[in-house]
């Protein structure tokens, strides 16, 4: 496979995929517990990549940091391309195709989950998980929010003193402009999960691949 991964498997056929994808400086195992929050049943294959770079203060990353907001390019495109042939990969070896699967991550790992399931030339998704980050903008890369989009469900803190809590709300504005359903929640909580929307996202999941949840 293009990067390196940690799977939950489903408890019979599985019925979709759900891929988590980690914040900068942590690895695959940081939102692996959240594969059982999200699909407390398990129906769907649930897997956790890791970020290919390798950078101060340690742990995996998925672009260089220099500006919120707008993720280095030289180390984002090619994180995207490595990326979206893993997604390509893992949909031919698990014979689940992209509108069976719901991407998610957290910070860093929200940025790659707009950027593969909202670029240009991707496959649409069956639903979207962004906790705490913000669509990226970057030279050469663009978004394709052309109708018809998928469900998107958006957590933010409102005292996130790494992400300001404005990316999340733009966000949310923006999707809802192009018409995609939004369930959006904001927490007073700083740059971190609210367990209570993380329990909520069970059913949004759910609802996504038409599971029962």
């Amino acid at each position: 496979m293009t990067l390196v991964d940690r799977r939950r498997p489903a408890r019979g056929e599985p019925e979709g995929l759900l891929v988590l994808f980690h914040g900068r400086g942590t690895d695959e195992h940081d939102l692996f517990p959240l594969l059982d929050v999200f699909d407390p049943d398990r129906r769907l294959l649930g897997v956790t990549p890791r970020g290919p770079l390798s950078m101060p203060p340690g742990g995996a990353h998925w672009y260089v940091v220099r500006e919120i907001g707008y993720p280095d390019p030289g180390t984002f495109r090619p994180t995207f391309e490595r990326g979206a042939r893993y997604l390509d990969e893992l949909a031919a070896e698990t014979d689940v195709s992209p509108e069976r699967t719901v991407l998610g991550g957290f910070s860093q790992g929200a940025v790659m989950t707009f950027a593969f399931g909202l670029a240009q030339g991707r496959p649409r998704p069956a639903g979207l998980i962004a906790l705490s980050g913000f669509m990226p903008t970057v030279p050469g890369f663009e978004l394709d929010l052309e109708p018809p989009l998928p469900p998107v469900a958006i957590g933010h803190g409102t005292y996130d003193p790494i992400m300001d809590v404005s990316w999340g709300r733009h966000a949310k504005e923006t999707l809802e402009r192009a018409g995609a359903n939004v369930l959006y929640r904001e927490s007073p909580l700083p740059h971190t999960i609210d367990p209570r929307f993380a329990a909520e996202l069970a059913g949004f999941v759910a609802n996504a691949l038409k599971v029962r949840a």
